[in-house]
């Protein structure tokens, strides 16, 4: 169930606060441990980039989780914000929205 008043917590700050630092392992060593770049890593702590099912699959080896629990955390967190995103697309004036169906009906 996605919050409601909050986002879901980012796959990269799990990553981070829950995993990462509780074992004292640095973004560097995930990513060697992975076989990936570290600019790979990075970019999903610092939130730049998504998980994709294969890092999900890769993040599930080396840590001992599951890429289901890495894809949920993905999923929940781009819903969340799609979800909010349509919202305010839609309490938008038409006009702005770019719905032309008010504007043919005008003519």
């Amino acid at each position: 169930m996605l919050p409601k008043n909050r986002p879901p917590t980012p796959p990269g700050v799990m990553l981070l606060e829950e995993l990462l630092r509780p074992r004292r392992l640095s973004q560097v060593e995930l990513a060697a441990r992975m076989g990936v770049p570290v600019q790979r890593v990075n970019t999903i702590v610092n939130g730049k980039r998504g998980i994709t099912a294969q890092t999900a699959i890769i993040l599930a080896e080396v840590l001992g989780t599951t890429p289901e629990l890495w894809m949920g955390l993905q999923t929940d967190h781009d819903l969340w914000h799609a979800l909010r995103k349509r919202g305010a697309a839609r309490q938008r004036p038409a006009a702005a929205r770019g719905d032309c169906s008010l504007v043919r009906q005008a003519r």
